[in-house]
């Protein structure tokens, strides 16, 4: 039996991809292992084991607590402190001991176990400031890239994996990095089979959305709920720019690298929806209003949050010249999809939240 340890497994994207995983293959044995930190974790217990996911209480900064798990096959590492602002808020030790203190224990198990790693990495490795310094078009709804750009690795396609790693990249971004170089030693001296997946925003049923991390989801409840909102930084306007992935996505990537460890082993890949499937908050805001039939009052303010920045998108040719696999659902069905989740939990969702 193919045994297959998520890490995080009780969060937004690893309750999704073990509850996907044991639904597809019912001869896997899935474990996903979580210490329960983020609200709205707990709600995802009840859909874990009544899909024949064996839940274990466990911390990936307790290196115990990963031993203590049965041999495995495969290690898909979900767990992460994912704010921007966590180096600015107080969070700072607990998103070192987790993304990079975590992760090590995570690639030091696989490896023990010969195990392949699936490491969900981020967008954010890649330097504020050189992000800073595209070239942009200011737009009615939105900022663009425009074709000819200072950096190489960096077009009007978005951010490509050949994008320079010098300079400071937040505090979430900087762990993430340092665990993607801990993985290729691994790989050269213990053989660790193993693929880093930077992921941009994810979004979709489920996502616990703060103005932190899951904006998107956020955005589109303040407006089921008709709360206020606030266009930070950049002007005001609300033209900065991320693309999103829906989380179902994700999970099918995910799943076919499981299926085929040996083909996915030493790549690293942006995966997100490219231009495609990129909003503004503004255009945003439009799409919340017509799904929602509300309108929210959204004040504006100058000043940019720490680790901002104006455009994110990300260049996934290279992730589509390894595979069939593309994006099958558009930004405005990613909304869709999470107003329904919101609407039929809302108390629940409502009360995590708090």
């Amino acid at each position: 039996m193919t045994c297959i340890l998520i890490t995080g497994g009780a969060g937004f994207v690893g309750a999704n991809l073990a509850i996907t995983l044991a639904t597809r293959h019912p001869d896997w044995h899935v474990i996903a292992l979580d210490n329960l930190r983020r609200r709205g974790s707990e709600l995802n217990l009840p859909r874990l084991r009544q899909a024949g996911v064996e839940v274990v209480s466990g911390d990936v900064r307790v290196a115990a607590d990963l031993d203590a798990v049965a041999t495995i096959d495969a290690l898909v590492e979900c767990s992460a402190e994912p704010s921007a602002l966590a180096g600015t808020d107080g969070r700072a030790d607990y998103a070192v001991q987790t993304n990079l203190f975590g992760a090590y224990h995570c690639i030091n198990r696989a490896a023990r176990d010969d195990a392949q790693l699936v490491f969900l990495s981020t967008s954010r490795v890649y330097p504020v400031d050189a992000l800073h310094g595209l070239a942009l078009t200011d737009t009615p709804t939105r900022f663009t890239l425009c074709d000819e750009q200072p950096s190489v690795g960096a077009t009007s396609a978005g951010i490509g994996e050949m994008f320079p790693l010098d300079g400071p990249r937040t505090l979430y971004g900087t762990t993430k990095l340092a665990a993607e170089l801990l993985i290729a030693e691994y790989a050269r001296d213990r053989g660790l089979r193993a693929v880093i997946n930077r992921c941009g925003v994810i979004a979709g049923p489920w996502q616990m959305g703060k103005v932190d991390q899951g904006v998107f989801t956020h955005w589109l409840l303040s407006h089921h709920l008709r709360r206020p909102l606030t266009y930070i930084g950049y002007g005001g306007t609300g033209h900065q720019v991320r693309d999103l992935l829906h989380v179902a996505d994700v999970v099918d990537l995910v799943e076919q690298q499981l299926l085929d460890a040996g083909h996915w082993d030493g790549l690293t890949v942006n995966v997100g929806g490219g231009v495609a499937s990129s909003l503004s908050l503004l255009e945003t805001t439009v799409l919340c209003q017509e799904l929602t039939g509300n309108e929210v009052p959204i004040s504006a303010l100058q000043e940019a949050r720490a680790g901002d920045v104006p455009v994110y998108l990300s260049d996934c040719a290279k992730l589509f010249a390894t595979t069939s696999w593309r994006p099958a659902r558009g930004a405005r069905q990613i909304l869709v999809d999470t107003l329904a989740w919101i609407r039929e939990h809302e108390d629940l969702v409502v009360g995590a939240l708090h």
